[in-house]
């Protein structure tokens, strides 16, 4: 169910919020909002198998780069969501597009796991094991959630970053949330590389970057004014839904907590117990929750 009332229509136009079944596309995250963990958020079976049988579009996202999306697919099949690799995006993806579309044929040295290592590779990027190896100059350091982070590989990074490569990221979440809590994720490697080089990173393109919704879109093939965007953070999956001017849901199965949304300019479009409210129809609603309503034009580099 909707946990709060503000308002059903934008006050300054006046249009209607839609409920959040009228939407013909929903663009999901993972971690925190359909499973965490390798449990399913109570619900989310349901109402993704809800959604499907109203002949709604479903695609999952995830900032995390250490499982390919196959294994992402495998793992939604596995828990009773069948689940095709196609209707998967995560960072990796959108890293590897970006680099073969912006930088054709460059070289990169990754602070990442294999999963990312192979979409880069895929995508025509020529992946450096060693970038202090003679003429083993690299482009781009790319820079991941990686469990497997040593000392070696910051120094790398920064050989790599000494003769001319550039820093740019997968994604920037400080933690990443697991069965019982919560891990260290990409910021920490970010800090590290950073710290050690005076650079900063001048690209994530992960949540909330709205690059990872325009490969949505896509796979969808809808129109943002169609879709709803559904996570579990504030500052990415809402704040990247706002860039983009679509719609988004707050799910309190993750890391946000309803007394954050009071302390938080961010603010979501419905706020949801969990996923599982999604599929209601509306007269089964005792609540609406909507804050805005918005435009389908964009701006400023929004989509």
């Amino acid at each position: 169910m909707y946990s709060k009332a503000v308002s059903n229509s934008d006050p300054g136009t006046g249009r209607s919020c839609p409920s959040v079944e009228d939407f013909e596309g929903y663009i999901l995250d993972l971690d925190g909002t359909v499973y965490r963990g390798d449990k399913l958020i109570p619900g989310a079976r349901e109402a993704i198998m809800g959604l499907r049988a109203m002949g709604k579009r479903v695609v999952f996202l995830s900032n995390k780069p250490i499982q390919s999306r196959q294994e992402y697919a495998a793992k939604l099949t596995k828990l009773g969501i069948p689940t095709p690799a196609d209707d998967v995006i995560n960072s990796s993806l959108v890293m590897a597009r970006y680099l073969a579309d912006c930088a054709p044929g460059c070289r990169a040295y990754v602070i990442g796991e294999m999963a990312l290592v192979h979409e880069l590779r895929a995508a025509g990027v020529e992946v450096v094991e060693d970038p202090t190896t003679l003429g083993a100059h690299v482009d781009y350091v790319v820079i991941a959630f990686d469990r497997t982070f040593t000392y070696a590989k910051l120094n790398h990074a920064l050989q790599a970053v000494r003769y001319g490569a550039r820093l740019v990221a997968t994604n920037a979440d400080r933690t990443c949330p697991v069965e019982g809590g919560e891990i260290p994720d990409a910021a920490g490697m970010i800090g590290a590389i950073e710290g050690t080089t005076g650079l900063k990173v001048e690209l994530v393109v992960g949540k909330p970057n709205p690059m990872m919704l325009q490969t949505a879109l896509g796979r969808l093939g809808l129109g943002r004014d169609q879709c709803l965007v559904v996570g579990d953070r504030l500052e990415t999956d809402i704040l990247m839904g706002k860039k983009a001017q679509m719609a988004t849901a707050l799910v309190l199965t993750g890391v946000t907590r309803r007394e954050d949304l009071s302390r938080s300019a961010i603010q979501p479009d419905y706020v949801l117990d969990s996923i599982a409210a999604l599929p209601c129809r509306r007269r089964e609603w005792k609540e609406g929750f909507c804050s805005r309503g918005w435009e389908s034009g964009g701006a400023d580099g929004r989509l």
